[in-house]
């Protein structure tokens, strides 16, 4: 039988025993350190450009990249050429000899070191198509073809290409201050993402021959340049996203006339290009806040699809303070909008979709499109753009600034299932949330995949409950991260590693951190405390760059909480949560004391020592403590603590004491490497509960054990740690006192 047991806190007097005690060594994880020692050996030094708050300091710069762009589609061959000016704008303190582009449709090119790189097996089960595709056929021309670059007098210009980097070599240094113009010209050959892959492209409907185009990394782009790396010119691997300077874009699309386009930014000639029928609906939308209006109709799309026109039509769009430029068309698109009110400012959410993603997307994207915007900015800020694009396209989740493309469809018959239609939600919310994250605060995905992805995943989570508190949410609960934590240690990387170095993507870069903020928010800070410093970080760096140190520093110094031991174990360090009961001791009140506590010394104050009379806490087994001379606590039974209160304290004073009768000493362990809190139910003999919630500081002197003693009003019936599975704690078979059962997966 497990002894239970009891520990006595009465008003009277505290005992301590002096004993020696020995602390076991701490748990190793894939570091080693006290885990609540201060961050000062992983994060960078605070300097005049990031300060120790996390807070950009006085010397903060950023660079700024100007684009003009014309750009045409011809659908018949699915090419896309271009022009574009860059305007570049040297805001450092540093001269620059040369500037870095990214040229991400390289990575697309055969042979590239991207491919190379990869690991190969053979599948001994393929399509006819795969194999066709992987064997048989040559490889397709991908990747851009650079016409020329030129100064702004149109004077050729030096240039390297090293795969997805492009160098263009200054004849004078860039001064700080002082801007540069340079113009490229280029064309690509746009992949077929559904069977080449890739994060754009086109859809082919293979029924009618019409084409839906989702078009990103479609031109040069400006790498960054900034105080943590100088330039970030990191290949394109392909799992690393990308780091983008801000900048105003002007841009020209030229697409056949019966397409229809939404971008990035504001449309400048809608009256050019839409019909006066279309006009006034989208005038109409402007103003209906309750649902979308149709502006473009599936009889429209529908007839429009038919047609394959020889014309053409040039869409021009602004856009202010992007980071990027993104563009979805086709003459296959129903086009549907609604206004959303943010603040003081008026927001369209707006979606465009074939008629093969009805009636799903006209009842549900744009009305998710403004769930979103709304439940986004009451965490962050006001969403500062002045609309946001949902666009169907299937098989894939990809943002750009104001515009993302999603999956979710129904099937022929136009039926949706459950998991479609939840998928589609999901997707949705996290990609249109993607312009929060990293969109206007502008983190490195190069380099820190979880620091966009991982943020965004937690806010989606937000958004999600907000929308359904019953929704399927994959991500967030900290339940759904166990199997990941408990998985083969070969198999995984503290979350601040490389982008191109993660096994698990989705759960190192997604679920991970985006369970470690709810925990966060619901176990160690409490809401509001997370909430005001999440809202801080989210607002000193909009429309700037932050790293994980500029994160990490800002939580704390808004919170005055201290996370160190948070981001060294759930960060930087593989180890998991395991929390237990390792053991209960129950204890009767004595006035005579037993053999092993009758010489201790008692302290009085911080020098002296108790002379007794005492009262002594005797530990017992559960049938000693039910014995008839062993019974719960009666002040009036014990003569000398009974003489105490009397004399201590008056009849009102009495009224008001404590009554408690069982005493109980529980003892946790911490079989895991990650220190968290600890969450304990206890229930009672009549069914009722109390909870309680212990800092993660308990670990701090013992990185193995800790004691908390109950003295209670009522006997133990059980305890139980994290009950509602709160602190993805990976095993749960030590969690209660007495030991249950667990279930098997076959039960």
């Amino acid at each position: 039988m497990k002894r239970l047991s009891l520990l006595l806190l009465f008003p009277a007097m505290l005992v301590a025993q002096e004993k020696n005690t020995t602390v076991a060594p701490k748990q190793q994880g894939k570091y080693d350190t006290n885990k609540f020692s201060q961050m000062y050996d992983l994060m960078a030094t605070p300097n005049m450009f990031r300060t120790a708050s996390g807070a950009p300091g006085p010397a903060y710069y950023q660079q700024q990249a100007d684009y003009k762009i014309d750009i045409e589609l011809d659908d018949k061959n699915s090419k896309l050429s271009g022009s574009e000016t860059i305007t570049y704008t040297n805001n450092s303190p540093d001269s620059l000899e040369y500037l870095w582009i990214q040229l991400d449709q390289n990575q697309a090119k055969a042979n590239t070191q991207s491919t190379l790189a990869e690991g190969e097996k053979i599948n001994q089960v393929l399509p006819l198509e795969g194999f066709s595709g992987k064997y048989l056929k040559k490889d397709l021309e991908r990747g851009f073809n650079i016409e020329y670059v030129k100064d702004a007098k149109g004077n050729p210009m030096s240039y390297n290409i090293n795969e997805t980097m492009m160098r263009i070599n200054l004849a004078s240094p860039l001064k700080p201050g002082e801007k540069f113009s340079l113009a490229i010209k280029w064309w690509y050959n746009i992949n077929n993402y559904r069977k080449e892959g890739g994060r754009s492209g086109y859809e082919l409907f293979e029924k009618d021959g019409n084409k839906l185009y989702v078009i990103a990394q479609f031109y040069p782009r400006m790498a960054v340049y900034n105080d943590v790396e100088g330039w970030q010119n990191m290949q394109f691997w392909g799992s690393g996203e990308f780091a983008l300077p801000f900048g105003n874009f002007d841009v020209n699309i030229t697409v056949p006339a019966d397409h229809v386009i939404d971008a990035t930014g504001e449309l400048t000639n809608r009256s050019e290009v839409f019909t006066a029928e279309q006009v006034k609906r989208y005038e109409q939308a402007q103003k209906s806040f309750d649902k979308p209006v149709v502006i473009v109709t599936q009889a429209e799309a529908e007839a429009a699809e038919k047609g394959f026109s020889e014309k053409k039509k040039t869409w021009k769009f602004s856009a202010k303070n992007v980071r990027d430029f993104g563009i979805a068309s086709s003459r296959k698109f129903i086009y549907d909008a609604m206004a959303v009110k943010i603040g003081n400012r008026t927001v369209m959410a707006e979606s465009v979709y074939p008629k093969e993603a009805n009636p799903l997307w006209g009842e549900t994207s744009t009305m998710v499109v403004a769930h979103t915007l709304k439940s986004y900015s009451s965490h962050t800020f006001d969403y500062p753009y002045p609309k946001a694009v949902s666009v169907s396209a299937e098989d894939q989740g990809m943002e750009y600034p104001m515009i993302c493309w999603n999956y979710g469809r129904p099937d022929e018959n136009g039926v949706t299932s459950r998991e479609v239609k939840n998928g589609m939600i999901g997707v949705i919310i996290h990609e249109v949330g993607h312009t929060f994250f990293p969109m206007i605060v502008n983190s490195d995905e190069r380099q820190w995949t979880w620091m966009d992805e991982g943020l965004n995943s937690f806010l989606e989570y937000l958004a999600e409950q907000e929308l359904d508190p019953k929704f399927p949410s994959r991500r967030g609960p900290a339940k759904n991260i166990v199997p990941y934590m408990s998985g083969d240690q070969k198999f995984l990387e503290p979350i601040m590693s490389n982008s191109e170095t993660i096994h698990q993507f989705g759960n190192n870069a997604y679920g991970k951190p985006a369970t470690g903020l709810n925990i966060l928010r619901e176990v160690v800070m409490g809401r509001e405390l997370f909430d005001y410093a999440f809202k801080t970080y989210a607002n000193r760096w909009k429309f700037k760059h932050p790293t994980p140190e500029d994160f990490f520093r800002t939580m704390e110094d808004a919170s005055a909480v201290d996370l160190d031991w948070f981001w060294r174990g759930w960060f930087y360090s593989t180890d998991f949560v395991d929390i237990g009961i390792k053991d209960v001791k129950q204890y009767y009140i004595s006035e005579t004391p037993t053999a092993d506590i009758k010489d201790v010394k008692v302290r009085k104050g911080r020098f002296g020592y108790e002379k007794g009379p005492f009262v002594y806490l005797v530990a017992g087994d559960n049938a000693e403590v039910s014995a008839s001379n062993k019974k719960a606590l009666k002040v009036e039974d014990f003569k000398t603590l009974s003489d105490y209160v009397n004399q201590t304290f008056t009849a009102e004073e009495k009224a008001s004491l404590k009554s408690p009768k069982y005493f109980y000493e529980v003892e946790f362990n911490k079989p895991g490497g990650m220190i968290m809190p600890i969450l304990v139910e206890i229930t009672y003999e009549d069914g009722t509960k109390d909870n309680y919630q212990y800092p993660a500081q308990i670990w701090r002197k013992n990185n193995e054990t800790a004691k908390k003693v109950y003295a209670t009003e009522k006997a133990i019936r059980s305890i139980q740690i994290d009950p509602k599975l709160m602190t993805a704690d990976i095993d749960t078979t030590n969690n209660s006192w007495p030991k249950t059962e667990q279930k098997s997966k076959f039960d």
